[in-house]
């Protein structure tokens, strides 16, 4: 959120909305617009209702965070949680006004699309969330996968075998 919100302030200082800079020819540039929808510009017209969503994501965080028992979902909420507040706290304070106020954008990738920082953030977190739950890595931490489960199972076996019961 920090990174996000001094990167859009040195945008605003330092680039002129219409004159991009290249950094690596059309694939890479700076150019800075604001942006009143979403990714893609979708939802220009309901500034209002992405202010809602980035909230809900702030709070269903905030109360995922407590059962986080795994480093990496850790890094994985921790991005997504910045990302959503710091493009929450344009939508909040930055013009047309309170809840609907347009995101500073400044990154452009291929002239396709135009990010920031924190929406770099919350596109790492969602794939890095998919990893985590393609492998089976649940919040809190503990993976049952099929080998652990098998392992366990031999585990209780040779114990029981130890203790003179029946065993597999």
């Amino acid at each position: 959120m920090v990174l996000d919100q001094g990167s859009k302030i040195w945008a605003l200082a330092a680039l002129t909305p219409g004159q991009p800079v290249d950094l690596l020819g059309p694939i890479l540039r700076l150019n800075l617009i604001r942006n009143p929808g979403a990714a893609f510009s979708l939802g220009d017209g309901v500034t209002w209702l992405l202010t809602l969503v980035a909230l809900g994501i702030v709070i269903w965080v905030g109360g995922a965070a407590r059962r986080v028992g795994h480093r990496w979902w850790a890094v994985t909420l921790g991005m997504l949680l910045g990302g959503a507040i710091g493009n929450l706290i344009d939508r909040i304070l930055r013009e047309p006004g309170f809840g609907r106020g347009h995101v500073v954008d400044f990154i452009d990738y291929f002239s396709l699309f135009i990010g920031n920082v924190a929406d770099i953030a919350i596109v790492v977190a969602a794939g890095l969330g998919a990893i985590l739950a393609f492998r089976g890595i649940p919040l809190e931490g503990v993976q049952h996968g099929r080998h652990e489960a098998e392992h366990v199972e031999h585990v209780e076996n040779v114990e029981i075998d130890e203790a003179g019961g029946h065993g597999g």
